[in-house]
């Protein structure tokens, strides 16, 4: 079997992502289907020519921003048919930038309190969230602005209102899952969440089909 060619990135500012790092990479270190490489807090590998031996990138950065080859090296290369997996603050990355919110499908708002809460599934039906209904987590909720052609997977309540969790979209021919768990290291460790990146890294690689499930080994 041939690995899927996987980057992840973690940087930036406000957010622990040395910590949250560590989680990732355990779990994506895990997956038998991952050829992994880590790189940590260097935007440059967003470059073109960096990106261009990679099949799929999990992203977890927070503000900063980035320069034109930055950026149109990302945004072309998840076009060209590649895997952007977002996590958590890769919602409330490059502010300035309209262009990188459009290919996540969304940007954060706010959010409550590090608290308790319930994800409820909106489509048990998809390979991501197959299966799955409700399930209680600890973390972070990101509140987002987000774009209503987006196909929300799950949702959890602010406010009396249902506000997405994890969404998938496409980018040209990439495609690209957001999840917006994973505040802290954590957070990270929760079953659910590594269920939902490790489908969820498979569905943006294009390796989940419609009728298929992966879980952990």
């Amino acid at each position: 079997m041939q690995k899927i060619r996987t980057i992840l990135y973690t940087g930036g500012e406000i957010h622990d992502w040395r910590g949250v790092g560590t989680e990732l990479n355990r779990i994506l270190k895990s997956m038998k289907e991952l050829q992994l490489s880590w790189v940590k807090d260097d935007l440059d590998i967003l470059k073109a020519g960096n990106l261009r031996p990679f099949e799929l990138m999990v992203f977890f950065h927070t503000v900063g921003s980035l320069t034109s080859a930055q950026k149109n090296g990302l945004l072309n290369w998840v076009a060209k048919g590649n895997g952007f997996v977002g996590i958590h603050s890769a919602a409330d990355s490059f502010r300035d930038c309209p262009e990188y919110r459009a290919m996540v499908g969304g940007h954060f708002v706010t959010h409550p309190h590090y608290r308790d809460y319930m994800v409820s599934v909106l489509d048990a039906e998809h390979p991501i969230t197959e299966g799955l209904s409700e399930f209680m987590v600890r973390d972070e909720q990101y509140i987002t602005d987000y774009d209503p052609r987006n196909h929300v997977l799950a949702t959890a309540l602010w406010q009396g209102i249902a506000r997405p969790v994890a969404w998938v979209k496409s980018w040209g021919e990439g495609r690209v899952f957001y999840l917006a768990l994973g505040h802290d290291q954590q957070a990270c460790k929760h079953e659910m969440f590594e269920l939902l990146l490790r489908r969820g890294c498979l569905w943006a690689a294009g390796k989940l089909g419609e009728s298929e499930t992966a879980g952990g080994e």
